[in-house]
């Protein structure tokens, strides 16, 4: 065979043997959605969850392929940073309120006064009774209260809206007057030394040593605006004195006051506690405008 013929046999061999190999296919990438489990239908998912340590609402909605919004939403979570473990959650949309069906109405015939008259014989023509009218009756709803869970946000709110003050019963006193915008008398509340000063990065009021049971005092007149528990704070109380400032209580044992009820100056208010505390104390704040204050700069002078 000439050298011609060997170089095209040998090519034809190269060719069969690239077609027999396996071919090279490049890699796909699917990019999926952050939901884990997406399309996931309502009916095969789990109706509730119950909040285990470490969990946030984005990663309940991730495995359970819900939008984390939907789950707030569904579950009336207003900050999704404080869900405590333990709580259950609906993994489901709530199913909707049934509708009431109303009683049909009987519509009359609209007759035009004098414009059908009734003849009768051997008598004067008289007009037909008018219809009487049906007036449907008016369903009457009003607003519900929402008790919001402490945040930066919520007694932000708080300073913008002031709650109408309470009706008095006859023979009662009227509600204390609320001191002018900058025109705050304060006194200390509560009588024990101070433990830890004000800060902006670490303490945002003042610390005041007392034992468990030890009064809590009202630093000005206003009205209750928060009473409950937040975290850090514990059993916490919060008094609005005008459009400017307010004051809050933190760590009792024992809260007094309700929300809504008005207070006067020097009024006992709490208890000194250690919740969510290592010790008995008061823990003080006062906020202008939603900032906190330095509160030994409004505070009388203690005798030495």
């Amino acid at each position: 065979m000439n050298r011609a013929g060997i170089f095209f046999a040998a090519l034809a061999a190269a060719l069969l043997a690239g077609c027999a190999g396996p071919s090279y296919q490049a890699p796909v990438v699917e990019r999926s959605p952050t939901v884990a489990k997406p399309g996931l239908p309502a009916e095969k998912r789990p109706e509730s969850y119950t909040v285990r340590q470490g969990d946030t609402v984005y990663s309940i909605a991730r495995d359970n392929g819900i939008d984390p919004k939907d789950l707030a939403a569904w579950n009336s979570i207003v900050d999704p940073t404080l869900i405590q473990p333990g709580r259950t959650l609906r993994l489901r949309p709530p199913a909707p309120a049934p509708v009431q069906q109303q009683p049909a109405m009987q519509v009359q015939p609209a007759i035009a006064p004098g414009a059908v008259e009734v003849r009768p014989l051997g008598g004067e023509p008289r007009p037909r009774a008018e219809a009487p009218r049906v007036v449907p009756e008016v369903l009457k709803t009003g607003p519900k209260a929402v008790k919001l869970p402490y945040s930066e946000e919520n007694l932000a709110m708080l300073l913008r809206q002031s709650p109408p003050p309470p009706k008095l019963e006859p023979g009662t006193e009227p509600p204390a007057p609320v001191e002018g915008a900058d025109s705050v008398a304060w006194i200390w509340p509560a009588s024990g030394r101070v433990l830890a000063g004000f800060s902006e990065a670490t303490n945002k009021g003042l610390d005041i040593v007392g034992k468990i049971g030890d009064p809590v005092y009202a630093s000005a007149s206003g009205r209750v605006v928060f009473s409950g528990t937040a975290r850090g704070y514990g059993k916490l109380v919060i008094v609005k004195h005008n459009e400017t400032y307010l004051s809050a209580y933190a760590h009792n044992s024992n809260v007094l006051v309700k929300e809504g009820q008005n207070v006067v100056r020097g009024q006992k208010i709490a208890e000194i506690g250690n919740t969510d505390s290592p010790q008995a104390k008061l823990h003080f704040e006062i906020r202008r405008l939603g900032k906190p204050v330095d509160p030994l700069k409004l505070l009388p002078a203690r005798p030495s």
